[in-house]
């Protein structure tokens, strides 16, 4: 493990340096022989071993003048009591996602932190899942009512984000009985951190963050495990007791024709450190989902307004409706209504 300090070389250049700061997991600055600082891969570096010979020749040198002197043994630190929260007894787990540049949250690291609101005392696993392979990030000890940093993440990272998954154990020193395990998975749309709204006032840091329940409170939890027709009935109830039953029956129709802005400027509140391949990546996932989502609502047509610029976004989605969604015809959508810059995808015949 590379720390600050360490003496490198270059796998695949010639030099070295010495470590002068950690960008991420993957990432460190090395200050090279010149004095600049150079960022680098840790699989791209070697650790070089300090010579050390002097200083060992020195000591032998003058061993005989050396006196021992006894060292006091250390006193024994006072044992450390977990803070407990009266009323804190249920099981409050959050990931959250702080930047360290409020301003511009994608243009510095983002840390990953694992937040116990609660009085158990938590054993937890922390791993990435990319759809095939568990890659463990972090895992301990996290006490009551605290906070763990478990990672930080780059802008770069960002555009790949994989699955976030936890395992959490619960306990307390005494209790009438065991608490259960949590294990839950977190999937974030890389989206939500170029959007400012996405991150909020909240009561663990003093600026603002993204945070994600872990376990949800048990009246959430009930009402969660409510189907679609216990609503239905419940809403039915309602109705009568409050007001007379209408004579005519509503009917809520699917739109035929569904209209999405691809637009960057709609999509997020701000491009400042995005590349145009990140903002294109943008746009696309928004196509997906939006025309995924059609196709699920039964919706007739689809109107993508990509607008005309360079023809690159156009060019994109031209291209994915012919490999992944060959089974549906497209077209230039009304060039009275949106001049060249739309596209219009059709789903079911009228």
């Amino acid at each position: 493990m590379l720390q600050i300090g360490d003496k490198v070389k270059f796998l695949n250049q010639v030099g070295g340096g010495r470590i002068v700061g950690i960008q991420s997991k993957n990432l460190v600055v090395v200050e090279n022989e010149d004095g600049f600082e150079i960022p680098t891969l840790i699989s791209e570096l070697v650790k070089v071993a300090e010579d050390t010979s002097y200083d060992r020749r020195e000591r032998i040198a003058n061993r005989h003048t050396e006196r021992i002197i006894p060292v006091p043994e250390p006193e024994p630190e006072p044992e450390h009591i977990p803070e407990i929260i009266e009323g804190n007894d249920l099981p409050r787990f959050f990931v959250s996602f702080h930047p360290k540049d409020q301003k511009n949250p994608v243009g510095g690291e983002i840390e990953v932190h694992l937040i116990n609101d609660s009085n158990f005392t938590l054993l937890y696993h922390y791993a990435h899942f990319d759809g095939e392979n568990y890659q463990t990030i972090d895992s301990g000890l996290l006490e009551s009512n605290t906070k763990q940093y478990l990672e930080g993440l780059t802008a770069v990272e960002l555009n790949q984000l994989p699955r976030f998954c936890f395992r959490i154990m619960p306990f307390r020193k005494e209790s009438k009985k065991l608490a259960e395990m949590v294990e839950k998975e977190i999937t974030v749309n890389s989206v939500k951190f170029f959007k400012e709204k996405s991150f909020t006032d909240n009561d663990f840091f003093d600026d603002d963050a993204m945070i994600f329940e872990l376990v949800k409170h048990p009246l959430n939890a009930e009402i969660d495990k409510l189907t679609e027709q216990d609503f239905k009935s419940i809403v039915n109830e309602k109705d009568r007791e409050n007001r007379p039953v209408s004579p005519q029956k509503v009917v809520v129709k699917t739109p035929d024709v569904l209209e999405v802005d691809l637009h960057i400027e709609e999509l997020i509140d701000s491009t400042a450190g995005l590349s145009n391949r990140e903002i294109l990546e943008i746009q696309m996932d928004k196509f997906h989902s939006e025309l995924k989502l059609a196709i699920e609502k039964g919706i007739k047509r689809v109107v993508f307004i990509h607008g005309v610029g360079n023809g690159v976004l156009k060019q994109e989605i031209a291209r994915k409706l012919q490999s992944t969604y060959a089974r549906y015809s497209y077209q230039d959508a009304s060039f009275q209504e949106y001049g060249f810059g739309a596209t219009m995808v059709i789903l079911r015949r009228k």
